[in-house]
């Protein structure tokens, strides 16, 4: 057990005793970064390139016979889908090896007690815990952010199966709410581990933490920015597209507006009918466009991280409590 702990020591040598106890996952985390990072970069040039080209013979065609690369074109998009999972999922990895790895582990053992009587203070522990981790945690996703926001720009005006901005998946794989989100469960992780004080425990608690957080960020996110209002006369179809929907319905003859009343095609007998009843006489659409998106993602991150600092707080003084208590009982 005593091997286990690292000696007396300042900042430099617990870091560097950080690296030593967590070289395998540092390894297995620098690993997936570097190769989703390269398939990215593939997916932005070779791939991108292969996808417009089929494109532009697709569109080209003007006769049943002409030819294109539909292998190019369907490539493009399951490794586009593929990455793009690839990025969202890194807030998970992160959660479940904080909570299980980084804290969960050392409290379960008792390696953690014995290093806060042989060599550094509880407080000073958990700050090594957590401080180079965030720094390579926000390097890596940040740059699997910034990769996938340029692997989907070179598909622009190129590829016509390319997914829209306001299509979620690449909604939160574009911006910077999914390194808040991986700081957050970074820190969930940790402060799980030393409340459940086992792997397991605290693995779980971890992705169950971020899931949460993830939906809730999920549900509030269309709120933090004032919307647009799309109206239309009750002419043939409903509206959509246009960018990331927020409420839709009907507008009445009085101008209310009644949400999730709609009827797909407004000269269908049944749907006329539906609009009748309730007086009808256009539709609305609230929507964020895409001069919106910075805001929503900044706000949103803004949010996560501010939550990230209360977690981080709390941590820290639920550690300082137990600790205090267990010295003064001693």
């Amino acid at each position: 057990m005593t091997a286990l702990t690292p000696p007396a020591a300042g900042p430099a040598h617990l870091t560097r005793w950080l690296i030593r106890l967590h070289r395998p996952a540092l390894l297995l985390w620098t690993a997936v970064v570097v190769v989703v990072s390269g398939v990215l970069l593939w997916l932005r040039g070779p791939l991108a390139d292969a996808s417009a080209a089929a494109w532009k013979a697709y569109d080209a065609c003007q006769t049943a016979t002409c030819g294109y690369d539909q292998a190019a074109i369907i490539h493009y998009k399951d490794v586009y889908a593929y990455t793009t999972y690839a990025v969202l999922a890194a807030p998970f990895l992160v959660a479940a090896w904080a909570g299980a790895a980084l804290t969960g582990r050392e409290m379960e053992t008792g390696t953690a007690r014995l290093a806060w009587t042989q060599s550094t203070s509880p407080l000073r522990w958990f700050a090594s815990r957590l401080a180079l981790p965030a720094a390579v945690v926000t390097a890596g996703t940040g740059l699997l952010v910034l990769l996938h926001h340029l692997a989907w720009s070179a598909g622009k005006g190129r590829i016509g199966t390319l997914k829209s901005w306001y299509d979620l998946p690449t909604f939160y794989a574009n911006g910077p709410v999914v390194v808040a989100l991986a700081l957050a469960g970074l820190v969930g992780g940790a402060l799980a581990g030393l409340l459940r004080r086992g792997s397991l425990p605290a693995l779980v608690a971890g992705l169950g933490f971020t899931g949460l957080l993830w939906y809730a960020v999920q549900l509030v996110m269309p709120h933090l920015w004032t919307t647009s209002t799309s109206v239309v006369a009750l002419k043939r179809f409903a509206p959509t597209g246009g960018g990331l929907g927020v409420d839709e319905g009907i507008v009445t003859a009085t101008g209310a507006h009644v949400s999730n009343l709609t009827c797909g095609n407004s000269e269908n007998d049944e749907c006329l009918a539906f609009y009748d009843r309730f007086d009808a006489v256009g539709w609305y659409r609230d929507y964020h466009p895409a001069s919106h998106y910075w805001p929503l993602q900044l706000i949103a991150t803004g949010l996560v991280l501010a939550l990230t600092a209360l977690l981080t707080l709390l941590a820290f003084r639920l550690l300082h409590r137990e600790t205090g208590a267990r010295r003064r009982s001693s």
